[in-house]
């Protein structure tokens, strides 16, 4: 692989991780922390919403962003040709 694709491959991986970091942040951080309050007002199978996801919303998320990098990675390996065959 030529230096400026190895370049391009990796500044797509990095714009991947960062982007899914964020939604794993708000999802955690911001959904389970900081607006519980406001989540709180609604219910999932009787618990509320900020309870939800401070217990276990933000764990499948989590789980649900891993297979969607693992997507994105074998599209981006495809793309650059490094794929394994």
């Amino acid at each position: 692989m030529s230096n400026h694709n190895l370049q391009n491959y990796w500044k797509k991986n990095l714009q991947y991780l960062v982007i899914l970091l964020a939604v794993w942040f708000l999802s955690s951080y911001g959904a389970g922390i900081l607006f519980t309050d406001a989540l709180n007002s609604i219910k999932i199978g009787g618990f509320k919403l900020g309870f939800w996801f401070a217990q276990q919303g933000s764990i499948y998320v989590f789980i649900i962003i891993i297979f969607i990098y693992v997507a994105l990675m074998n599209k981006l390996d495809k793309e650059f040709d490094v794929d394994e065959k």
